[in-house]
């Protein structure tokens, strides 16, 4: 079970087209939800942590969506990069299944898992390119 900072991750880079078809399979087995906040479109900074010295600085603004609604008094929350509304609003939805234990949690759940693994194959694919390039020194004796 993620955490709720990791589903919310999970959540907002979920692909548009699974993640709506979801939060409207949970909007039908549900009451209907309360919009608390938004969708709203606006900046957030995108902080970055230097490599070497592990130093976090703000390196841009990026345009951000952000939802919260309350589905059977239960709170969902999202945000996601981009001004997509509706895909914002799904992912609110969503939270706000797996936080009231619904229906169709473990669905929401399973959703998460294949982005989690996306994630971990595109790391794998990425570090396979990069691994060939490392240099490694050796200290010759005196």
């Amino acid at each position: 079970m993620p955490t709720r900072e990791e589903l919310a991750g999970l959540l907002a880079t979920a692909a548009a087209a699974p993640l709506r078809h979801l939060a409207d399979a949970v909007l039908e087995t549900s009451p209907p939800p309360v919009l608390l906040d938004g969708p709203t479109v606006g900046t957030a900074p995108l902080h970055v942590r230097e490599p070497v010295e592990r130093i976090r600085f703000g390196l841009i603004d990026v345009l951000v969506t952000r939802a919260e609604i309350e589905l059977d008094g239960h709170r969902g929350w999202a945000m996601r990069m981009g001004d997509d509304r509706a895909s914002t609003l799904a992912a609110a939805v969503c939270d706000a299944e797996v936080q009231r234990n619904g229906p169709l949690a473990a669905d929401v759940l399973a959703l998460c898992e294949l982005v989690a693994a996306e994630h971990a194959a595109d790391r794998a694919r990425r570090w396979a390119e990069l691994e060939p390039t490392i240099v490694h020194f050796e200290e010759l004796d005196a």
